[in-house]
């Protein structure tokens, strides 16, 4: 029987409001056990600190396991919950659940949605070849999950991956191992780079004999032009969802991408948009924009320290940190291109596109 996958974009009053998806259990819109992943925007610093992610979390693992008859922990166990922090902006807190639904209308090609985990990692495998590796091989079980085995239908891979904490290292050097960096925050970057690696490993964007631990964080020219990777204290292993378009799904939602040269790549976003059939000289008319589902996109400061040649202090500011600023910057560009700000727009995307740029998704309805 040929499976449908559905995706629902709501809103949330604070970090721990599932009031909107209990709201689609209650309609009878969804049921629990059809829900694979959840996608959230949440309105923390998006650092290794914060709070709100794991809030989220807890927050969705209570809903479904109460709804489930189950506990919490069962829910994480199958169920991907990838909350990141940040709406700095006019970004709009929201989550996006992702189902699957066995259906009986024939299957005429459609989004298809696979879901992987792999084992939690040692303080010193994060940031590191053996989490690249890994996190691989789960992206490879998520494609299988999906029906996928044309990596070329692959549109975004979204990875949560963990982060090492002072905890950590103290842990990795009492069993007299180094990890690949003490500074915390700087390892959420290095966990990020090494899953996106590891997804454009499994996609064949990129060959092996390349990879290294010394070119995780240093080798820019290596990236996926499909990984979307968020790190967060709240977690030991890699989540991995894989979107991407498939003819044996049914349904009416298909997906498409582009890759933005740089913050200001409207013409990407616009790209993205026309390649499910949204395409616009401008903002998405009303009638297009309901045709809407859903944008994911990853924000980053260039190295280079400016845009097209003219200077930015995104890397400089001591107030605010970097990925912040990207965050708003990039938000501001695609809420332009379609109209809205509930959109999945995440900070730090080292090896996720080319320097200063990434890669952004689009769902939408056929």
């Amino acid at each position: 029987m040929p499976r449908q996958a559905l995706a629902f974009r709501v809103p949330m009053r604070h970090p721990g409001d599932v009031s909107e998806i209990a709201a689609l259990f209650e309609a009878a819109a969804l049921r629990p056990e059809e829900v694979v992943a959840i996608l959230g925007k949440t309105e923390g610093n998006g650092c290794v600190n914060d709070f709100t992610r794991a809030y989220a979390v807890s927050a969705l693992a209570g809903l479904l396991g109460a709804r489930l008859g189950t506990t919490a922990e069962a829910v994480m166990a199958r169920v991907a919950l990838v909350m990141s922090g940040g709406t700095e902006g006019g970004l709009s807190p929201h989550f996006l659940v992702l189902a699957v639904r066995e259906v009986a209308a024939p299957a005429t090609g459609a989004l298809a949605i696979g879901v992987g985990f792999t084992p939690d990692f040692a303080p010193e495998e994060i940031g590191r070849m053996a989490q690249l590796r890994t996190t691989a091989a789960a992206v490879r079980a998520a494609m299988a999950d999906a029906g996928i085995t044309d990596a070329r239908e692959v549109h975004y891979v979204q990875v949560k991956c963990p982060l090492i904490t002072s905890a950590k290292v103290a842990d990795a050097a009492a069993r007299g191992r180094d990890v690949a960096t003490s500074d915390t925050y700087a390892s959420m970057g290095l966990s990020r780079g090494a899953a996106a690696l590891g997804v454009g490993l499994a996609l064949g964007e990129l060959d092996e004999a390349t990879l290294s631990d010394a070119a995780i964080g240093e080798d820019w020219a290596l990236h996926s032009g499909r990984a979307s990777c968020s790190a967060g204290v709240e977690l030991e292993r890699c989540e991995v969802i894989v979107l991407g378009n498939s003819p044996a799904w049914a349904g009416d939602l298909i997906i498409g991408h582009d890759v933005m040269a740089d913050a200001l790549d409207f013409g990407a976003v616009q790209r993205a948009l026309a390649s499910v059939g949204l395409g616009a000289p401008g903002q998405l008319a009303p009638a297009a924009l309901a045709r809407l589902v859903a944008v994911l996109a990853k924000a980053e400061p260039a190295s280079t320290g400016s845009i097209r040649g003219l200077r930015h202090i995104m890397n400089d500011d001591s107030d605010i940190n970097a990925t912040r600023h990207a965050r708003a910057l990039v938000g501001g560009v695609i809420a332009a291109a379609v109209g809205r700000t509930d959109l999945f727009v995440s900070g730090g995307a080292e090896h996720q596109g080319p320097d200063g740029g990434g890669p952004v998704a689009v769902i939408a309805r056929k």
